[in-house]
């Protein structure tokens, strides 16, 4: 399927929603302000000059707007909690990072490699246990805020793939800022509601004593304040549900763009038609997370449901599948389900690396083990790092001040005349016992396969964002002490600090986390042409070569044009600094645009480096877009 128009399309629907969305805000005020001018306004005998209404309509509307305004920002301040307390919220519990239920094992293992694939942090997980209907959510403003939970039917009923599609469609969720859009949606739904609620305060203190003076005006207006309230609660719901519709064909087409494969996700919609659980939640406030969830959570009327009927899902992605094809799904799931049960395959565990008994990896991906980036698909390259990882950095990850030890030791220089002054850095920072700790880490980081650093601050991530926040910022305060401590940052070092940095910004202050841009391509076209030609100098040795890639990127993103190549400055990074944020404003179709050239560059030269994949990840979490390469 072709995802990427499908994205174009379901997005400039959503901002048509959106748009709908003000205008009946809009029409609300204007109905009150009629009610108001009706019961209050100056109206002149025939023959007498017109009055002017404009400052009493001009209140009216103000105040309406206000008290929409101020009760939408109390809801939205109540939903900030994170998506640990949404998920906490339905009953859900942690799962640790050393869990040795397979289960829970082959879930934690699909959400790390969905994360390193996509190259956004490990998000902290959750298994509702007592759910057996198949569904998931994720929820969080942006990915360095987010939680993925799951159900027990996913566990006991979907296969690896299966279960990887549903992930992916979840992470989607994520980085195309839906849980900021519903969650604004939901504030404003809180807010027209709350006219109602004033309407029967009006009418009960204002106008319920007939003998006041004026109490027919304001009964009036109390009564208007709640038939506008309701109605408009009605239509906002209409409004809120399609939204949620049109977001949920984004996610199944970005779960494609993440996975590069339908099966997955098809299949799970196939068993969820199929099996008798279906989607369905038994929390009692399952409406409350309705719009974020993977299939339905309740049985809801057709207008108000949050998600396109199933067989609609599958066929976007099968199209020509039909309710035959699902009764012949249907009959081979019973047919499997009635064979005698095999032996499952032992599940792998981090550490195992190439050759090593119980792990089996596609021949392709030795070169990943041996510290290049093989042409194989992004999950499989994902799985493979995740694979390759020593058990014991793997178990160091798992836990706040180990996991900020493990950080610190990739900094560290190679070079023993920078050792000594790093060591004062660390100490002078964390104090020796830290410095010590680093350093027994230092072995195990400097034989970790080039290609796995990042992915291994992915994987830290869950433990890191648990540090209070003044020891996070002096460990990324350190991290570019201990870079600059030889006077240059050369890209591994460069993309380490800079990685860290925004996601734990974003961590601490998730509602600040930029959104979508409105920005063309040629608004940021300097800044395009520095990153490409970075881009294109980290991955060849010779001026030549950088120059041809660079021209490739030119060709997709500006074709055409006359551009003249020039070297990258020799201090680049806060050049590169000022471009990165530069480009996080652009729209999301530009922001593709700019990754494809990218794209060209890296694989100019028929292979992709360990500096290129690096600084690809980089500048993808810098745009808030998922990792391609």
């Amino acid at each position: 399927m072709d995802f990427f128009a499908q994205q174009a399309r379901v997005r400039g629907s959503s901002r048509r929603l959106v748009i709908l969305f003000v205008l009946a805000v809009i029409a609300i005020v204007a109905a009150i302000d009629a009610v108001v001018w009706f019961a209050l306004g100056q109206h002149p005998a025939p023959g007498e000059p017109p009055a002017s209404n404009l400052k009493l309509l001009l209140g009216s509307s103000v105040i309406v707007l206000a008290g929409i305004g101020l009760s939408s920002l109390f809801r939205i301040m109540s939903l900030s909690g994170g998506g640990k307390s949404v998920a906490e919220s339905m009953g859900a519990t942690v799962v640790p990072p050393d869990t040795r239920d397979p289960a829970l094992r082959r879930l934690r293992n699909v959400i790390e490699e969905v994360a390193i694939a996509a190259g956004v942090p490990v998000p902290d997980i959750y298994l509702m246990a007592d759910e057996p209907g198949i569904n998931a959510f994720a929820a969080g403003y942006s990915a360095s805020d987010a939680a993925v939970c799951v159900t027990r039917g996913c566990l006991d009923n979907l296969t690896r793939d299966e279960l990887q599609g549903v992930i992916a469609h979840e992470f989607s969720h994520v980085l195309n800022g839906d849980m900021r859009l519903n969650i604004r949606l939901m504030g404003l739904l809180f807010g027209i509601l709350v006219l109602a609620v004033v309407g029967r305060r009006v009418i009960w203190f204002g106008g319920g004593r007939s003998n006041r003076r004026g109490s027919g005006q304001v009964w009036m207006i109390g009564l208007a304040l709640i038939v506008v309230g309701y109605v408009g609660y009605f239509f906002g719901r209409l409004i809120q549900a399609a939204v949620a519709r049109s977001r949920e064909s984004l996610a199944d087409a970005s779960a494609v763009q993440f996975t590069r494969q339908t099966d997955g996700i098809a299949g799970a919609l196939k068993k969820i038609a199929i099996l008798s659980e279906g989607s369905q939640l038994q929390a009692a406030n399952k409406q409350e997370v309705a719009h974020m969830l993977f299939g339905e959570g309740g049985s809801f009327n057709a207008l108000f449901a949050t998600h396109p009927p199933l067989l609609e899902r599958i066929r976007a992605l099968e199209p020509g599948f039909t309710q035959a094809d699902l009764a012949r799904t249907a009959a081979e799931l019973q047919r499997v389900a009635a064979s005698p049960p095999q032996k499952p395959a032992p599940a792998s565990t981090p550490g195992a690396t190439s050759g090593v008994p119980g792990l089996s990896l596609p021949p392709v991906l030795t070169g990943v083990l041996a510290g290049g980036v093989a042409a194989a698909p992004a999950f499989q390259r994902a799985a493979a790092v995740q694979q390759a990882m020593p058990a014991s950095l793997n178990d160091a990850v798992q836990q706040p001040e180990s996991a900020l030890t493990v950080m610190l030791a990739l900094a560290l220089s190679p070079a023993a005349e920078l050792q000594p002054a790093q060591r004062r850095i660390v100490a002078d920072a964390f104090g020796d016992d830290v410095q010590r700790a680093v350093l027994a880490q230092a072995s195990a980081v400097a034989a970790l396969t080039p290609i796995a650093r990042l992915p291994l601050v992915s994987l830290a991530f869950p433990a890191l964002r648990q540090l209070p926040e003044g020891r996070q910022q002096t460990l990324v305060r350190t991290l570019e002490n201990l870079v600059r401590a030889d006077g240059r940052v050369d890209i591994n070092e460069y993309c380490l600090a800079r990685l860290l940095r925004i996601q734990l910004s974003e961590a601490r202050e998730p509602r600040s986390a930029p959104v979508d841009g409105v920005k063309k391509l040629p608004a940021a076209r300097d800044s395009v042409i520095l990153v490409c030609t970075v881009v294109a100098a980290a991955g060849c040795s010779d001026e030549a070569g950088a120059r041809r890639a660079w021209l490739f990127a030119m060709q997709q993103a500006f074709p055409g044009e006359a551009i003249e190549w020039v070297p990258p400055p020799m201090a680049w990074q806060a050049s590169f600094e000022r471009a990165l944020d530069d480009l996080d404003g652009l729209s999301p179709m530009a922001k593709e645009l700019v990754i494809q050239a990218l794209l060209r560059a890296v694989h100019a030269d028929g292979q992709v480096s360990v500096e290129e994949a690096e600084l690809l990840r980089v500048i993808c979490a810098s745009l808030h877009c998922p990792l391609a390469l």
